[in-house]
């Protein structure tokens, strides 16, 4: 484990770590069987991404595959990749970044279901760059020297920033970067404790209600389309497991495809696990769900993670991706 905690440092450890309880021992998920059910422990974080795991659960398609889901959430995927690692959860989600992080650093993390993907369209992503209401910075590039909120320092989000200041011109060594979770930017950003924040649904239509106003979409900088996040687990575990890790997903394969045709549902479920309220909701923009990642864009996204320090040694995407 010390190779990751020196990538994902030891504060998201801990905090995965209290996040998750104890392991309750990991190599085999039957401990938890009942009544031909097998419960698997998930750690997710709470934002709209991550709505087909809970809708999955609510149609009955685990439970069709044997399968009940046990989700805890996080702030991250940094802070989800020891879990899982550490026999912690079965199952985890999280960021691209994380991932390849992880595996760079021979961390045994296997990628095995699509996640969540941008929508690919400046102005109607489903994540975005945001600044208070009358703050004066139109760009990307006005943000050096300015403060700005990612989830999560060195991961998927800073470099997605880091690339929108650079496609405007600007220095991204410059721009400072705060981490600070998603459902806390909206409050930080109005108290002008953080000059921009670089928000997903549904941080980001709050922030918008707010009267803050977009100025890039960092996501569709970094590749059109891009694959944000995967599942994945741990590769002691799939070899251990591999009929549970199958089960899982075919169950997730299904949950994408109901969620991407029904996003009325996707909006109810989100309101079961964040605090959202229902008229946020109704106008938040959905990700897509599709069924298989988009390898050149997790390339391109590899590409600025180097660019950008993350990697000492870039991964091997052939044995992370399934």
């Amino acid at each position: 484990m010390r190779r990751l905690l020196a990538g994902l440092t030891v504060g998201t450890f801990l905090f995965a770590t209290a996040a998750c309880g104890s392991s309750g021992g990991s190599g085999s998920s039957k401990g938890a069987s009942s009544g031909g059910t097998t419960t698997v422990k998930v750690g997710v974080i709470p934002i709209v991404d991550v709505a087909p795991l809970y809708l999955g659960q609510k149609e009955g398609f685990f439970g069709k595959h044997g399968l009940k889901l046990s989700m805890t959430l996080a702030q991250g995927g940094a802070a989800i990749v020891p879990g899982v690692v550490s026999g912690q959860f079965q199952f985890g989600f999280s960021n691209m970044t994380s991932l390849m992080l992880a595996e760079s650093q021979n961390v045994p993390v296997r990628a095995i279901a699509n996640g969540v993907a941008s929508t690919g369209v400046s102005g109607k992503d489903f994540g975005a760059l945001v600044v208070k209401k009358g703050s004066g910075l139109k760009s990307a590039k006005e943000l050096e020297g300015k403060k700005v909120a990612v989830n999560t320092l060195k991961n998927i989000n800073e470099t997605a920033v880091r690339a929108s200041v650079r496609k405007a011109g600007g220095d991204p060594d410059k721009v400072k970067f705060v981490e600070l979770a998603f459902d806390q930017m909206p409050a930080a950003l109005d108290k002008g404790q953080i000059d921009a924040a670089m928000a997903v649904e549904p941080a980001l239509t709050t922030m918008l209600d707010q009267g803050a106003q977009q100025i890039a979409w960092p996501m569709v900088d970094v590749a059109k389309n891009l694959t944000v996040a995967m599942y994945f687990t741990s590769q002691a575990y799939a070899a251990k497991n591999p009929d549970t890790v199958k089960e899982f997903q075919e169950a997730t394969a299904e949950s994408l495809a109901y969620a991407d045709a029904h996003p009325d549902e996707v909006r109810q479920i989100v309101a079961t696990y964040t605090k959202v309220p229902a008229g946020v909701l109704a106008k938040v923009i959905l990700p897509k769900w599709p069924a298989d990642p988009n390898r050149s864009s997790i390339e391109a996204l590899e590409q600025l993670s180097v660019t950008d320090g993350l990697f000492k040694t870039a991964p091997d995407l052939d044995k992370l991706l399934p």
